[in-house]
């Protein structure tokens, strides 16, 4: 009887959340003189932040105190996958690492963030995050097998994993402004709850930016431009489980398996045949042994999955597949721009997007604020 695989990669795609705002100013121009006077001579009306009197009555102008706003995001990166290993039904997990080479791993994220957020100091944001996305990871990579000196593709694997995701997390935004110049240094730590990862996958961002506010005649609209930074650092370990029909069409697995144990034994045979080509004395030297056992390590821990596969998909149904593997991002940073419209001292729209490395990055929302 035939025997038969399911051959697969699996990898994981993360959300990132980005946030920032235009930040307390410090009152300096002449032109604004007027505003300056009427600052130091009122009483600030809130109980946040913290020290807000104090700040009104230097000529700092404050935003209101506590806002919440819903935002857009969409994301897309290049990822980095190593250590991966594959299982089948909570059975062995096979060291897949050099079998299975990447051409490309692409992390796709989208949807809606909610954030609260109030100014505890004059200089100093704190928020929360609610999240609800949609994300997906496509991969373009290939089994290569060892034949002698060299190794060889024989098979493709070209397959797309979606996911749905829900964040909780929060974030502060240390910040200065004067004269309109500002500096704001964003951090946000999120957690994205997946049901086919073991454990929430997690992610830290660091946003720096730096922009000018232009006021407008009207009171209180103004336009905030600013550029920047962002970086993203996502825990590398995961482990988790799928179902054999979330990967592949379920019609092509029987071909993948034939395939899979044909290229196996082609591979032995011009294993055995290069061993045997060598003289006694070649067969006794040792970088000669250590390849030879290296291809027999890979083979036969090809060999393994392929029966551990063919032992589990009887049904394919309930046929799951386990999986740990470490990622990253591809690039660390990448540049953005930005900018606020603030209607008036309630409402504002903003946008921003990232760009020039693997990453690029979208947000687009609209803010409510009020005084606390």
């Amino acid at each position: 009887m035939k025997r038969k695989i399911y051959l697969l990669i699996i990898s994981v795609a993360y959300c990132m959340t980005v946030s920032s705002q235009y930040t307390t100013d410090k009152v300096v121009s002449q032109k604004h003189q007027d505003l300056k006077d009427s600052l130091k001579g009122s009483e600030y009306p809130y109980i946040l932040p913290i020290w807000g009197q104090k700040a009104v009555k230097e000529g700092f102008n404050l935003p209101l105190s506590a806002g919440l706003s819903a935002q857009y995001i969409w994301q897309e990166s290049d990822i980095v996958i190593d250590n991966l290993k594959v299982g089948f039904n909570n059975g062995e997990l096979y060291n897949m690492d050099d079998l299975v080479r990447f051409n490309n791993a692409k992390s796709t994220s989208y949807g809606v963030n909610i954030r609260p957020d109030v100014w505890v100091l004059p200089f100093l944001n704190v928020y929360g995050i609610f999240a609800q996305s949609r994300l997906s990871t496509a991969i373009d990579a290939g089994i290569w097998l060892p034949r002698d000196s060299t190794w060889t593709k024989v098979m493709d694997i070209n397959t797309k994993a979606e996911f749905n995701a829900t964040t909780f997390g929060f974030g502060f935004t240390p910040t200065i402004g004067v004269g309109g110049f500002f500096m704001a240094f964003d951090m946000n730590f999120t957690w994205s709850d997946i049901n086919e990862l073991d454990k929430p996958a997690y992610a830290f961002v660091f946003g720096p930016r730096i922009g000018k506010n232009i006021p407008f005649k009207k009171p209180g609209r103004s336009l905030a431009l600013w550029a920047g930074g962002f970086r993203v650092k996502l825990n590398t370990g995961t482990q988790g489980s799928l179902s054999v029909g979330d990967l592949f069409p379920t019609d092509k697995w029987e071909q993948r398996i034939d395939t899979g144990y044909m290229k196996l034994e082609e591979s032995r045979q011009h294993a055995d045949d290069w061993w045997n080509s060598l003289s006694n004395g070649e067969q006794n030297k040792p970088g000669n042994i250590a390849r030879y056992e290296l291809i027999n390590s890979a083979l036969t821990r090809f060999g393994g999955v392929l029966d551990a596969a063919s032992q589990a998909i009887g049904n394919l149904d309930n046929t799951t597949v386990q999986y740990s593997l470490d990622k990253k991002p591809k690039d660390m940073w990448n540049f953005l721009i930005g900018g606020q419209f603030q209607i008036n001292r309630q409402w504002m729209i903003r946008a921003e997007y990232g760009f020039l490395t693997s990453r690029h990055q979208f947000i687009g929302g609209l803010q409510y604020r009020f005084g606390l």
